[in-house]
């Protein structure tokens, strides 16, 4: 399992991990059962603070992505139900524009410009 983070990014520390690890997830890289590393393992080899990496795991975990088991560890759980719900979707869709939004903005895209690649890339798709 490979999370990287950019700390100039500025896209705060824990929603990077937040995304890689859900696309790590709904690609296949990270199976239902797998268990992933403790806080503390994945901040050292990161080099951030564990209570970031504790955020990002309450939050996929409040997703119901992970389960921490006091004792045992953190593992991944089957996402199927709740990332094809209805219910689920907008709120995933609009995590990923957010990111996607700061990410280009931070390297000096403005707004109209990114609707324009978007469009462009969304009929490109429909083709």
């Amino acid at each position: 399992m490979e999370i990287e983070v950019e700390f100039q990014s500025g896209i705060p520390l824990y929603e990077q991990i937040i995304h890689q690890l859900q696309a790590l997830i709904e690609e296949g890289s990270l199976s239902p059962g797998d268990q992933l590393p403790t806080t503390r393992q994945l901040a050292g080899k990161l080099g951030i603070n564990f209570n970031t990496v504790a955020r990002a795991y309450r939050k996929l975990s409040q997703e119901g992505l992970i389960s921490t088991q006091p004792g045992r560890g953190t593992f991944v759980l089957n996402p199927k139900g709740k990332t094809t719900s209805i219910k689920g979707k907008p709120r995933h869709i609009e995590a990923l524009t957010r990111y996607y939004l700061r990410k280009a903005a931070f390297l000096g895209f403005e707004p109209e410009e990114i609707k324009d690649y978007f469009e462009k890339i969304v009929q490109k798709e429909k083709e």
